[in-house]
């Protein structure tokens, strides 16, 4: 039996524990066979391939990334006057939700007890002061709001910065990217109709996604196992055409032999979603054979905008060396207060 896959059955998958499972986990063997291969890196948005290791190392770094890598948000609403149709609470926790471009590194986490105090070092304040009037040169005639009225959308753009003593100096540069502002300029806070006003101070923390969600720097963070697909027998004709359905789009292609014929054939199997659709038909059951690579995994990480994936995966590997060297920290002290005992 083959421990390096998982095998997908009609119904369910074969027995999935490896032969290496059992054997003494070597680090120079680890260093050998862990590779990592990058696929594609995006403002947002990054894929890429973990070979040579375990599930339960990659499930880590995903958990990390979900929970412990630090980023700054809105953190206390001071709400001076809210009058849209937005209750004050819900619009707190909107506000609380909107992702900001800042450099998590240049901050300290707030000590507790105080939430309220205007230290540089570790809060920035935000101000949103915006009120809704009618436009005086909108069209006659016309029905649409955006025409009729002035500020009648609030969007995230509508948050503006507010320095901090030598704030301004001593983190950011005069370049209008670098300083403190929502990933995004076009999210939209609530509507308001001429005469409505909204007017609050936000501060902003250094916190975790195991403290708020708010905190979690990745929209998602999510890995699979590599599928294989394996045909043991030619596919050709009609049934090469029916075999291709029973797929995701881009897996399987069909292809011309010299006699005219369409052979099926396994175009890129990465992405496929294993369905397992293929074994509803009895002619393809003994064809082609399913799999699951149990050492490669395809790993994606979609961020929220205040860090970069790439810089986010470099940082989740940073705080899971650190939680290493604590826990053989620990072990190191429990074995010296063993060796004291009489």
């Amino acid at each position: 039996m083959d421990h390096s896959r998982i095998k997908l059955l009609e119904e369910g998958i074969s027995f999935a524990q490896g032969e290496e499972d059992d054997q003494y986990w070597d680090i120079n063997e680890f260093k050998k066979k862990l590779k990592i291969k990058i696929y594609h890196v995006l403002k947002t948005e990054m894929e890429f391939d973990i070979i040579g290791c375990d599930a339960s190392l990659v499930n880590a770094i995903r958990r990390i990334l979900i929970s412990e890598v630090p980023i700054m948000a809105i953190d206390k609403v001071m709400l001076y006057n809210n009058t849209s149709i937005i209750p004050d609470e819900v619009l707190c926790h909107r506000l609380g939700l909107i992702p900001l471009k800042v450099n998590p590194h240049l901050f300290n986490f707030k000590p507790l007890g105080e939430e309220l105090s205007l230290n540089p070092n570790d809060t920035l304040e935000f101000e949103l002061n915006i009120k809704c009037s009618k436009n005086a040169n909108a069209p006659p005639n016309s029905n649409d709001p955006d025409a009729l009225y002035i500020n009648n959308k609030v969007f995230s753009s509508a948050i503006k910065w507010l320095p901090i003593k030598n704030q301004f100096e001593q983190y950011f540069s005069l370049s209008l990217e670098k300083q403190p502002m929502p990933v995004n300029s076009d999210i939209l806070i609530a509507k308001l109709i001429p005469g409505q006003v909204i007017q609050l101070k936000m501060l902003a923390f250094k916190g975790k996604g195991s403290d708020h969600a708010k905190f979690s720097p990745v929209c998602t963070a999510h890995y699979r196992y590599l599928p294989d697909i394996i045909l043991k027998k030619s596919i050709m004709n009609e049934q090469a055409i029916k075999f291709q359905q029973c797929f995701t789009k881009g897996v399987i292609e069909l292809a011309i032999d010299r006699k005219g014929n369409k052979i099926a054939r396994v175009k890129d199997a990465r992405y496929d979603q294993c369905s397992r659709n293929v074994f509803r038909y009895p002619e393809f059951k003994d064809k082609v054979e399913l799999s699951k690579i149990r050492n490669h995994f395809v790993f994606n990480i979609e961020s929220t905008g205040c860090l970069e994936p790439d810089t986010l995966f470099k940082e989740s590997i940073k705080i899971l060396m650190e939680k290493c060297q604590k826990w053989i920290f620990e072990i190191d002290i429990y074995q010296s207060k063993r060796k004291d005992l009489p």
